[in-house]
């Protein structure tokens, strides 16, 4: 049997990092497997639909080099891909079900469902519609078919699942064991609405089993939704899928999931991409998706040993699902971050050249420049934004201001700038520059650390940076000069 499987997100915003890993689980199940891995858009819900939400996902699929195999884009066999459009499929459907006595019309008004839930909550009850009570509502099961018929032209109804009462269902899912519930404790759940359109539950199990899912993939949110599901495909007698239910992601602090609030509050994007004005992606933040697609695999999953990182190929070769926890797994910015700076570090020069932010920033230097510049900040990335700080030094002269000259006022850095406007106006650069500082700063007993340290700031305007006199030699001598003498007024500035 081929492995099919499939992510089937809803179009109401944003695809959060959560269902991305869901579609990345999906993915390198069905690359593992030769198999075949699916888009679905579960749209069904048109109250809740957000425009630009079902592009999205695609694009944010496509920039993690999950590219499914079929769905709306890609097409396939088994379409349409969007729930949407597969309403007479639906429909065929549940009346298959209605005509085998599994599933019934109600025509309950709201007004008497509200008055029934307010009567059990009366008597401290969970009201529940169901083999316990459905005797006593409006519905085909105690209509003359007749009336029914006529009904049904005429009043809004819904169609409810018919569960048997007493009976246990027992559910499989492979990373949480055998799910067992009371028939009981299930409600005659809305299989299909009162505007003619699906509920999640029934059109979720109708599309896997005609497009031929051989294993659902899915958060834990959908555990509880385990044995109606269940249910469903024992009325229609159809062999169920395998079930994998995947861990939480939660939040870095505190109890429960990763929400977009988390993010916002501690300044994390929780996005793949960028939605709206507001709300800034991984891919904005500086993220390579590689690094990201990484670092998701390893939420909720463990190798079996201690390696951290893996390309997209390897995790395709080494996945095994029966290395996911069934624990949340708590979110770590930092983690991410030191992830990505891995991927940064691999990269090559011309890659990181070759980026949006690359070419942006460095647009203005030769081929040449840009790459050495790059070589000398590289280690210092740990995001892609990281390298308009760590740039800036090349085309924008040094602030002197926030007291950075304090330490070092009583420990002559006049005298050795002065000298540094000698060494480097007679041509002096790389190891002859320094070895010039080296001898001078020994000769007038001025330490060597005292004399880089002011030879730093006169150049970047603080103490921390890449290699100083690849700075210079990148710089070139007139600006390497001209900033010396900006430093050295502005200590003369600070005498005054």
């Amino acid at each position: 049997m081929t492995t099919r499987v499939r992510f089937a997100p809803s179009p109401t915003g944003p695809l959060h990092i959560g269902g991305l890993r869901t579609a990345l689980f999906n993915y390198l199940f069905a690359k593992k497997n030769n198999g075949v891995f699916i888009l679905r858009v579960e749209d069904t819900d048109q109250h809740r639909y957000v425009e630009g939400s079902e592009e999205y996902i695609q694009k944010a699929l496509e920039w993690c080099h999950l590219v499914p195999d079929e769905g709306p884009v890609s097409g396939g066999d088994f379409g349409p891909y969007r729930q949407s459009e597969r309403k007479q499929i639906y429909q065929k459907h549940i009346e298959l079900l209605v005509e085998r006595g599994k599933a019934y019309y109600a025509f309950d008004s709201n007004e008497a469902l509200d008055q029934a839930r307010k009567d059990a909550d009366g008597q401290g009850n969970t009201f529940r519609y169901g083999a316990s009570n459905r005797m006593n509502f409006r519905n085909s099961l105690t209509l003359e078919a007749e009336e029914t018929k006529n009904l049904l032209g005429k009043e809004p109804f819904v169609i409810r699942l018919k569960v048997e009462p007493n009976k246990e269902v027992v559910a499989q899912d492979d990373i949480r064991g055998t799910i067992r519930v009371e028939s009981n404790n299930i409600d005659d759940k809305i299989l299909m609405k009162s505007d003619g359109m699906p509920t999640y539950h029934f059109a979720n199990v109708v599309d896997d089993h005609l497009m031929q899912i051989s294993c659902v993939i899915r958060g834990e949110e959908w555990l509880p939704s385990l044995p109606l599901h269940q249910l469903i495909y024992d009325a229609f007698g159809w062999e169920t899928p395998q079930f994998m239910h995947l861990p939480l992601i939660l939040k870095p602090k505190g109890k429960g999931k990763l929400s977009k609030r988390d993010g916002e509050k501690e300044g994390f994007p929780v996005f793949p991409l960028q939605w709206g004005e507001g709300l800034v992606g991984f891919k904005e933040r500086g993220f390579l998706p590689e690094a990201l697609i990484n670092y998701l695999a390893l939420l909720g999953w463990n190798p079996g040993n201690d390696q951290e990182l893996f390309s997209l190929e390897a995790l395709e070769n080494t996945i095994d699902l029966s290395g996911v926890q069934k624990g949340g797994a708590r979110f770590d910015f930092e983690k991410a971050k030191w992830i990505n700076h891995q991927y940064l570090q691999n990269s090559t020069e011309q890659q990181l050249l070759e980026t949006e932010e690359g070419s942006k920033l460095l647009d203005h230097f030769d081929t040449e420049t840009a790459v050495k510049i790059i070589a000398l900040i590289k280690d210092r990335l740990y995001l892609l934004e990281d390298l308009k700080t760590e740039t800036q030094l090349f085309y924008q002269e040094p602030d002197y201001a926030h007291g950075v000259w304090d330490k070092l006022l009583q420990k002559q850095p006049l005298k050795i700038l002065g000298q540094l406007d000698h060494i480097i106006a007679d041509g002096l650069d790389g190891n002859a520059l320094k070895e010039a500082c080296f001898a001078w700063s020994k000769e007038n007993e001025i330490p060597f650390g005292v004399l880089m340290q002011s030879f730093r700031i006169a150049i970047v305007g603080k103490l921390a940076g890449p290699d100083l006199l690849t700075i210079c030699e990148i710089l070139g001598k007139s600006v390497t000069l001209k900033r010396i003498e900006k430093a050295k007024l502005s200590i003369i500035n600070l005498n005054l």
